[in-house]
């Protein structure tokens, strides 16, 4: 390889750093700055990669989960011949159209392993990543799946709360894979991070179960002498990198004042005549570029060997192996559904839709038996989510695939999405509807990305009961559909819930929530059509006695409300029409032809759910009737608390009447 002296690789990357935020007026060139040598130690000597081949399965995963330290990530892709990561696009840092946005997203540039920014998520993402590939190895053996997972994190990182719960999990799992490199520079946007911290992180990260030590993170032989013993650990690693922010720069090093912002002309000028660097922008020297490269280059025998391993399998173990990390679902799950559908039909299920999407599961595991994993927070029992032949995933038992992930509903969502990333599984966690107040950033993270998890959500309204307004959710249905690519299902019944099963498994573009209930509810369905209605969203479940003068549109457990709301009114002689609505915001997202057939033209519209109104007058409009909640819940039997609160057949039926005149 080049002889290059390696502090003139780390200066290219401050360089580059500096002159791409000068350049955007824009961005935190700090990081990049202090940074510098972990990541040439790092990238140079030690992970495993092919920049010409970026999604190579059995690379090393580098997560910058600092992600507000962008800038590092793009120089070193630039510098290690990533094709799409030009010197153009470090020219464009933080504009429209390039792919160098301010913080990294895996969905919108090539060779980044998962978006961040929102501090904490990179961290917790890469421990599902670890945990991963821990399990896919102890199924194809290291031959095939033998890789690291690398983390950059910094002060934000660990002072998020999620930390806690993916480190905990790391250390519980004995995750010796994951190596985290802790830019430890001590200062924060506001300042030194003593004004609001004086956390010991070695001592932390040694109490979770983790090898963790402390270096100069400015000394490139310490750096590799860490990463060394931590690669030999049996644990988890942290080495936290004692670094200066802003490397170089005169005036500004070591203070909050180059974390986030341009260092301006003056300073830039000075930190590049202090550090030997070109004062052109965007220049680097030949030798240290044709050093780069040749690390960048460097993995591909590594990836041939890897290729020639994978060839020697036999056929059938090899093409499962790639159909499972193209997220392909495979043929038996289909035809395992359709046989459940078939029973259900025979044999009613008039059970809560918790009780029946855990029949559905058991379906499911069948058909996918090492691919489907599982995990609850620690609500098992209640969640229902644990097929019966799921063996309990633990550092001893690698096969297993049900997580009991502690109550620790983000670092679960977090986990999930690194496990789908990573790829080979099909990833599901589980805990009560309302705490995805506790799950939501992951979540959020999970629909920008695309990232095909699934989230059993039980005891999904006041129906839950006793235990009162606390756990029961009624404005979470909405704040998940208004999220964008979310996608929300609220089943009516044990054949909807395995239709809206197999429609979030071959979803593999965005995250689903199964939104189910703890009271038992009736099976209304007495078909199960090949085109799955339930795949449009709404469709009209009971049809009107004649013209209908009313629609009445309801999800989940209150579709057993419009039904009997439905006979009351045609007992009055009114002709009225059920149509259940699993998923609202789908419904919405059909064609306007589809969407106005779906949705009829009764003069009078009345929406029945145990939530707040919000969302549903893209239905009903503005002048429909609405019957559900207004305000929190109670505490007590779930039958009193829907009287108490009007969700009833009679309140409905009321309802229309005063709209009919």
């Amino acid at each position: 390889m080049t002889q290059v002296d390696p502090t003139r690789m780390a200066n290219a990357i401050r360089g580059l750093a500096m002159d791409a935020v000068e350049k955007a007026k824009s961005g935190h060139p700090g990081l990049p700055m202090g940074a510098a040598d972990v990541a040439t130690v790092l990238f140079s000597q030690f992970l495993k990669f092919d920049a010409s081949q970026p999604g190579w399965p059995d690379r090393d995963r580098f997560v910058l989960s600092a992600g507000h330290g962008s800038m590092l990530l793009y120089s070193l892709m630039y510098l290690t011949g990533y094709p799409e990561m030009t010197l153009d696009q470090l020219k464009h840092f933080r504009q429209l159209g390039s792919l160098t946005p301010g913080h990294p997203e895996n969905f919108h540039t090539k060779g980044i392993e998962t978006t961040t920014g929102p501090l904490g998520q990179g961290i917790s993402t890469a421990v599902g990543m670890a945990l991963a590939e821990k399990m896919l190895s102890a199924e194809f053996g290291k031959k095939i799946v033998d890789h690291r997972t690398y983390v950059l994190a910094s002060d934000g990182d660990l002072m998020e709360g999620v930390s806690q719960e993916a480190i905990a999990l790391a250390g519980h799992w004995k995750l010796n894979k994951l190596i985290v490199l802790y830019d430890d520079n001590g200062i924060s946007i506001d300042g030194p991070t003593s004004l609001s911290d004086s956390v010991d992180q070695v001592k932390r990260f040694k109490s979770a179960g983790w090898a963790a030590e402390l270096i100069d993170g400015q000394d490139q032989k310490a750096i590799a002498a860490a990463i060394e013993r931590a690669q030999k650990a049996n644990k988890p690693s942290l080495i936290a990198c004692r670094t200066t922010i802003g490397y170089g720069a005169p005036t500004k090093a070591g203070t909050n004042k180059v974390h986030g912002e341009a260092l301006g002309s003056e300073e830039l000028k000075a930190a590049k005549e202090k550090l030997g660097i070109s004062l052109e922008p965007f220049s680097v020297p030949d030798d240290v570029l044709k050093a780069w490269r040749e690390v960048g280059s460097r993995g591909a025998a590594a990836r041939a060997e890897w290729e020639a391993r994978i060839a020697e399998l036999g056929s059938r173990k090899r093409a499962e192996f790639e159909r499972r990390l193209r997220h392909e679902r495979p043929a038996s799950l289909a035809k395992a559904l359709k046989e459940h559908k078939k029973q259900l039909l025979e044999n009613p299920l008039n059970v809560a839709t918790r009780k029946s999407s855990e029949a559905a599961i058991e379906a499911i595991a069948a058909a996918m038996p090492f691919e489907f994993v599982g995990g609850s927070a620690d609500l098992t029992g209640s969640n229902n989510n644990k097929p019966k032949s799921a063996v309990a995933f633990s550092a001893k038992t690698p096969k297993g695939r049900f997580i009991h992930y502690g109550i620790r509903e983000h670092g679960m969502a977090a986990c999930m999405n690194g496990i789908f990333l990573h790829g080979g599984f099909a990833p599901n966690g589980a805990t009560f509807l309302v705490f995805t107040d506790y799950a939501r950033p992951a979540m959020r993270i999970a629909a920008l990305m695309g990232a095909g998890v699934v989230y059993v959500m039980t005891h999904d309204s006041i129906g839950l009961g006793e235990d009162g307004p606390t756990h029961q959710p009624v404005e979470h249905l909405a704040a998940l559909r208004a999220m964008p690519n979310m996608r929300v299902f609220r089943p009516c019944d044990a054949v909807e819930v395995a239709e809206c099963w197999e429609l979030a498994l071959n979803r593999t573009t965005g995250p689903t929530v199964l939104a189910l209930t703890r009271q038992n509810l009736p099976q209304l369905r007495t078909s199960a059509p090949a085109d799955n209605p339930c795949s449009h969203g709404g469709y009209e479940l009971v049809a009107a006695q004649g013209e209908a003068k009313v629609s009445l549109f309801a999800s989940g457990s209150e579709v057993q409300i419009a039904v009997d709301a439905q006979k009351q009114l045609a007992e009055r002689g009114i002709p009225a029409r059920v149509v259940s609505v699993p998923s609202l915001e789908l419904l919405l997202a059909q064609p306007e032809e589809k969407k106005q057939a779906i949705i009829g033209h009764a003069p009078v519209n009345v929406a029945i759910e145990a939530a707040v109104r919000w969302g549903w007058d893209a239905v009903i409009g503005k002048d429909g009737e609405f019957v559900g909640m207004h305000s929190f819940g109670a505490s007590a039997p779930a039958k009193d608390l829907f009287k108490h609160f009007g969700i009833t057949a009679e309140a409905a039926v009321s309802a229309a009447l005063k709209r009919l005149g």
